[in-house]
């Protein structure tokens, strides 16, 4: 089963502005009651997009200029806290197809590569260019490339960075190491057959 090859990444962005960005805000844990991440998109960042009615806030992700935006671009550390799988599921079940930031925290990057999910870092100032590009012409393309590791939006053209273990995983399509297993069942099974304590 091969698995895509995620070389580029293009889309219309969205900022969600600040630093130190925990899963719990990503995904609130009241909502992680699931059996499946399927539905996790409607409650992606919804503290922070409804009050306690239920009644939306004055929020980017719920401005109409940003509808439809596949990027997200935030600060530093971002992903930080609970170690929850929910919170990249969230970001991927709501539209996102990769997320922009200062910094993430560590496990958080790993189980957003694994689901390809592309987390690219940028300078703090390159942050701020793109963010004020996005924010003066909502419907400015961006493209992450990962080979020529730059992101590019209107003039801007900015170096990204990324571990080079993630970006190798993604752009050669080896991102799911579920995927990966899948694609060796029959030498997972010979290797089943062989082992002695496996045999009832």
């Amino acid at each position: 089963m091969a698995l895509e090859k995620i070389t580029k990444v293009a889309g219309r962005g969205v900022t969600v502005a600040g630093d130190d960005i925990d899963t719990d805000r990503i995904i609130p844990a009241r909502f992680m009651k699931c059996v499946t991440f399927d539905g996790l998109g409607r409650y992606f960042f919804y503290d922070v997009r409804f009050d306690e009615n239920e009644q939306p806030r004055r929020h980017n992700l719920n401005d109409a200029r940003f509808a439809g935006a596949s990027i997200l671009i935030s600060g530093r550390n971002f992903g930080c806290g609970s170690s929850r799988e929910h919170a990249p599921q969230a970001i991927a079940k709501a539209g996102f197809r990769a997320v922009i930031a200062e910094g993430f925290a560590e496990i958080f990057f790993g189980n957003s590569t694994t689901l390809g999910l592309p987390c690219v870092i940028l300078s703090a100032q390159d942050v701020r260019k793109l963010s004020s590009l996005v924010e003066r012409e909502p419907q400015t393309q961006i493209t992450i490339d990962l080979e020529k590791q730059l992101v590019t939006a209107g003039d801007l053209s900015l170096p990204l960075t990324i571990k080079p273990a993630a970006r190798e995983a993604l752009t050669t399509g080896q991102w799911d190491p579920i995927g990966k297993l899948l694609e060796g069942r029959e030498d997972v099974e010979r290797t089943a057959a062989s082992l002695a304590y496996l045999q009832f």
